[in-house]
């Protein structure tokens, strides 16, 4: 992602002033877990950042309509993220050492010696905490035939029947009184 900082300026420098901030990325895609995803619109971000005494607290909304492949038919999947963006930036490091084994406790980045603050960490993690990890085309997509390969979303090749048929045969089969199917009583 693109770097995206910002420059704190005098309206920010009483504890409770705040500053709204948008913008918009132009960015072009990014990758999560094997899929590759586009934005074809960019992101739009709309941030408010808070001098909090100790730091500056960096909070709002991220917008994205992200496009990618259906993990089911393979076919073209769309949504659209609304990512929520927190992030805490302290003036100076803290004077104790953090415990790095609580995650939770560990969650700021610093201001820069130049008085800025960078959005990217915050902006890239609320794109991804919001990206599905298992991407449809829609909720009820039935994905590709194991057969044949065809979309089961555009044609119905038979085939589903058939491997039904199939699995009921071995669900008899497994059945522990299958073997009484070949029972006659009525000799």
């Amino acid at each position: 992602m693109q770097r995206v900082t910002q420059i704190l300026d005098t309206r920010l420098q009483e504890a409770g002033d705040t500053l709204p901030v948008s913008g918009h990325l132009d960015e072009k895609g990014y990758s999560l877990g094997g899929h590759d995803f586009t934005l074809p619109e960019g992101i739009d971000y709309d941030l408010v950042l808070t001098n909090a005494g100790e730091g500056i607290l960096a909070t709002g909304m991220l917008r994205a309509h992200v496009e990618g492949t259906c993990d089911r038919c393979l076919g073209k999947a769309e949504f659209d993220v609304n990512g929520e963006v927190d992030e805490y930036y302290l003036f100076k490091a803290p004077q104790e050492p953090v415990d790095q084994d609580d995650d939770d406790d560990v969650d700021f980045a610093l201001v820069g010696p130049d008085n800025t603050i960078d959005l990217t960490d915050a902006l890239s993690s609320a794109l991804l905490m919001e990206t599905p990890f298992v991407v449809l085309c829609r909720e009820d997509c039935k994905g590709l035939c194991p057969v044949c390969g065809a979309n089961l979303n555009e044609v119905d090749c038979g085939h589903g029947a058939q491997i039904e048929a199939e699995r009921e045969r071995d669900r008899m089969d497994a059945s522990p009184f299958s073997a009484l199917r070949d029972l006659h009583l009525d000799e």
